[in-house]
């Protein structure tokens, strides 16, 4: 047998991307239904997730241009960012609570409408307000379903209820309103005063907070794939899933420990308490960050004029169609990562799975990350090298088509885990080395942190921006089954029209150096045979 050689060039990227990524794994894939759980909408979160990578394409761009200009300065502004984002993400956990009463999945059961009184009433000697201050309850508006009929009401919940609605903790705010069921009835009620919420300090700290961290996060990553395709060197794109796969294993590691614990540790209580996924993020973060202080940097030829170069390069048709694809899949991208979890909570409530979800959805980024991407991480080198980028990014967009209808289909929460597991690489992990090594391969010398910003600012900057924004719009307003298959169909759409694109016009388009002809390097030997040959 022979012997298992270490690269040790290599090692200290393999484990920047583990320690970084399981420092993200426990945070980023719940931060959309931790807002949830404060009681944003899906239009709010779709606008502020709209607004943010706006903010990315923006700040990629300028720090990769700043690294690639101060390259001496490399790993300290490197290891700065990434202390800023983690110290982002953990104060989140340090947020105050929000003021007044929180409804406990915002769902009742076997209530009867006749027992609850009109607000009009007189207690304490006053009139109750119907606009109260947030510390003494909120307005909502609750959907009753009952076995004689279904109907609506306006109501005023105080702060000293339980879990259950009650004549002492409820009454009707409309005075117009009548119940129309003596019976029990199920009730889901929706918080309709938001300048309890939106005016409050855990609100925009939540957006501020998280806005920061994401931008952080994004930029760091951008630069991890420019500085990890300088580690591999010329000619080494086909490389960079062997390296990114550990990430993946970390991401996935962490955020399945984070979902079982935070079930555990919020065991009997209506509200998620997100402490061991925070004590996860900081503890990875700091092993992150002594790895990076080891990781050496390769000393790379600069460019004369990094704008000229990048300038030039997207003066290209074939460049520019590339990244309105990019854009496309970001938007499919955004849905998945920002609104999947939610439309998971959304049908856990209905099929009864709520005491699980946690548990769920960690098993789901866990299933995501250490079945398909490992898989498709460490193999998308050989599938680029015999497909081609082209054929590569139509396979991508097929299996976001079957996998975003599938998901629509799902009857239950679990019928969502094998689906992940088996289209989570086929879509992100080859869709995103397709996109960077692509990036890589076109940059000029001195280039690649701008170029992966550029890129990488229309895949998850301004795809996302457009993704958030509709997707939030489409789950408001047809709700999260129906946008589901929207967008399957809009990827089977996006996916035919590339692959005519590619057959007409950009397989004969693509600069000469991301071709399979690319040129080929000899070794120092042949080339000094070579010299010695043409001088004789």
């Amino acid at each position: 047998m022979g012997k298992i050689q270490i690269n040790s060039k290599q090692l200290p990227i393999k484990a920047h991307f583990f320690f970084f990524m399981a420092a993200m794994g426990p945070i980023l894939p719940f931060l959309p239904v931790y807002g949830k759980q404060l009681g944003i909408s899906p239009l709010v979160m779709g606008s502020i997730t709209a607004i943010l990578p706006i903010l990315f394409l923006i700040a990629k761009p300028a720090f990769g241009f700043l690294v690639d200009h101060f390259r001496a300065y490399r790993k300290c502004i490197f290891v700065c960012l990434l202390a800023a984002t983690s110290g982002c993400y953990v104060l989140l956990h340090f947020l105050p609570s929000l003021p007044g009463t929180m409804l406990p999945d915002n769902g009742f059961r076997n209530v009867s409408c006749s027992s609850l009184k009109m607000c009009a009433v007189h207690q304490n000697n006053s009139v109750v307000p119907f606009t109260a201050p947030c510390d003494i309850g909120i307005n909502v508006t609750c959907y009753w379903n009952c076995s004689s009929n279904n109907f609506a009401t306006n109501m005023f919940v105080y702060n000293d209820y339980t879990k259950e609605l009650s004549a002492n903790s409820s009454c009707i705010i409309d005075a117009n309103a009548t119940c129309q069921s003596n019976n029990t009835c199920d009730v889901t009620c929706e918080n309709i005063q938001t300048s309890c919420l939106y005016t409050s300090i855990t609100f925009w700290g939540f957006v501020i907070l998280m806005s920061l961290g994401n931008i952080g996060f994004n930029v760091s990553n951008c630069i991890s794939d420019a500085i990890c395709f300088d580690v591999l060197g010329h000619g080494g794109q086909m490389g960079y899933g062997r390296q990114r796969v550990w990430g993946t294993i970390g991401f996935g590691i962490t955020a399945f420990l984070a979902g079982y614990a935070v079930d555990w540790w919020s065991q009997g209580q209506a509200i998620k308490d997100y402490t061991p996924a925070f004590v996860l993020v900081m503890g990875f973060s700091c092993i992150d960050l002594m790895c990076c202080t080891k990781l050496e940097l390769p000393t790379m030829s600069g460019s004369e004029n990094i704008l000229k170069d990048v300038y030039k390069l997207l003066k290209m048709k074939a460049i520019v169609i590339f990244l309105c694809f990019a854009t496309l899949a970001g938007i499919f991208d955004s849905f998945i990562i920002y609104f999947l979890f939610w439309y998971l909570e959304d049908l856990a409530k209905a099929t009864g799975y709520m005491s699980q979800i946690k548990l769920i959805e960690g098993l789901i980024v866990a299933a995501e990350t250490l079945g398909g991407e490992v898989i498709f991480f460490s193999l998308s080198g050989k599938i680029l090298k015999k497909f081609g980028y082209g054929y590569s990014f139509v396979f991508c967009f097929v299996c976001y088509s079957i996998r975003l209808g599938l998901i629509s289909l799902a009857p239950t929460p679990w019928w969502v885990l094998p689906i992940e597991f088996f289209m989570q690489g086929p879509t992100y992990a080859l869709c995103y080395t397709t996109i960077v090594a692509y990036a890589s391969a076109i940059s000029p010398p001195g280039t690649s942190a701008t170029v992966q910003g550029i890129v990488a600012g229309m895949d998850d900057g301004f795809g996302f921006s457009i993704g958030s924004l509709i997707g939030g719009i489409l789950y408001k307003k047809l709700g999260g089954s129906m946008t589901l298959k929207i967008l399957s169909t809009l990827a089977a759409a996006t996916s035919f029209l590339y692959l005519v694109l590619h057959l007409l016009y950009l397989q004969y388009a693509m600069p000469a150096r991301t071709t399979k002809h690319d040129v080929e390097w000899k070794s120092v030997k042949q080339a000094a045979a070579e010299c010695v040959g043409e001088k004789a």
